[in-house]
């Protein structure tokens, strides 16, 4: 029994670790490094206007594209200075045909289907700027997101620039819309923090840049890209910034059953990308990188969720050993009937959004074990159909 309650202590620290207690720590040396430093970093970087490319991979895009054209034409950024070129490759709706409607813009299409990254692979042989900037096609960005992107390579020791998803939760959006807004509220704040005491572990597709000489092609199987790639670039040394002033908006995942695809998805590419970045598990050779991406992505995509599943059987035999552990499995059921409540409401007209995140938070852990399983199993394919969205419009 003894035995029983140490691991049971283990599995509940580590989870507690993983969703709060690293966010305090990484707070707490955050207002450390801020007190010893007497000020924090102050970018104001006028004037600073490098030529810069936005790359946009479109694959059946029909009902995004032209919005996406005029919100990229229309950044405050100059013209002269800013190329956009779009890559259709493998679609077979209209996105190819409007695309062409814009002189602005340079299209990229050949009719085969090999996946992102084999166009992002084409598409930066076509790049001749010093700054490159990918953004999905169905998000918006804001007037002052190129501008406040640039002004970070300034500093030589920036190799990349992450910048800010948002979630567009409406009133009436489903457990989807208010979990995955709530989640990357959570997740803004873990990578400003993260790149204040030393650099972001990942840059979401959604919003991200990077010097375009550190580009490398990468396995064309690679299914997070994104992740993948800017964190070779830390590993080579350099830091990759946050800039939450460049955010690119975007409506939540249509329904539950949708964002679900989606996170099995990016489960089954995070235990990839750790397998192929295990050399960054090496605290003693990469410090600080190390201890955040440890923390902040490896733990997440690996150990924790199975934690979270012992801590709640360990518990069963716990119960009769003090009331303590009676509070603690109650706890954890009335936790669990809170997800169980937000399932039953997702596809109602009742909307009450405090059962949805432990409904999310359920859902984000159950794509986990899934995640393992299709990364085990071989079967996670890099053209794959994106999950579908609630439309929203910018």
């Amino acid at each position: 029994m003894q035995l029983i309650e140490i691991l049971w202590w283990l599995c509940l620290l580590l989870v507690i670790y993983t969703y709060v207690g690293y966010g305090i720590i990484l707070r707490l040396l955050v207002d450390l490094k801020r007190s010893r430093e007497n000020q924090r970093e102050v970018i104001d970087y006028q004037e600073f206007c490098p030529e810069t490319t936005i790359v946009i991979a479109a694959y059946n895009e029909a009902d995004f594209i032209e919005e996406k054209i005029q919100n990229t034409l229309q950044l405050d950024y100059p013209s002269d200075k800013l190329q956009v070129v779009i890559v259709t490759d493998g679609s077979t709706d209209a996105t190819p045909a409007i695309v062409r409607q814009y002189s602005e813009v340079k299209l990229l299409h050949q009719p085969e289907r090999r996946g992102k990254i084999a166009a992002v692979h084409r598409t930066m042989k076509e790049v001749n700027t010093p700054i490159v900037i990918f953004t999905d096609a169905n998000t918006y960005l804001n007037p002052k997101a190129i501008s406040n992107i640039v002004r970070h390579y300034r500093n030589p020791q920036i190799g990349g620039v992450a910048g800010e998803k948002r979630i567009h939760v409406a009133e009436k959006d489903s457990a989807s819309g208010a979990g995955e807004g709530f989640y990357w509220k959570y997740e803004s704040a873990l990578k400003t923090w993260d790149a204040e005491l030393y650099s972001v572990v990942g840059a979401a597709g959604e919003l991200f840049s990077i010097r375009t000489e550190l580009y490398e092609d990468i396995l064309q199987d690679t299914v997070i890209e994104d992740f993948y790639l800017t964190l070779r670039i830390a590993q080579k040394g350099y830091r990759i910034a946050y800039e939450p002033d460049a955010y690119a908006l975007e409506g939540p995942s249509a329904s539950v059953k949708e964002e679900l695809k989606r996170k099995i998805r990016i489960a089954a590419g995070g235990i990839q990308a750790i397998v192929r970045l295990k050399a960054l598990l090496n605290i003693f050779r990469y410090g600080m990188l190390s201890f955040q991406y440890i923390s902040h992505r490896v733990l997440r995509w690996t150990v924790t969720p199975f934690a979270l599943v012992l801590v709640f059987i360990l518990n069963i035999f716990l119960f009769g050993r003090s009331e303590f552990y009676q509070l603690t499995f109650y706890g954890q059921i009335l936790f669990y009937l809170a997800a169980l409540v937000g399932y039953a409401l997702a596809n109602r007209s009742v909307k009450i959004k405090a059962f949805f995140i432990p409904y999310y938070f359920f859902i984000m852990n159950y794509a986990v074990f899934r995640g393992i399983i299709r990364y085990v199993q071989g079967r996670q394919s890099v053209t794959w159909e994106r999950a579908q969205r609630s439309e929203y419009k910018g």
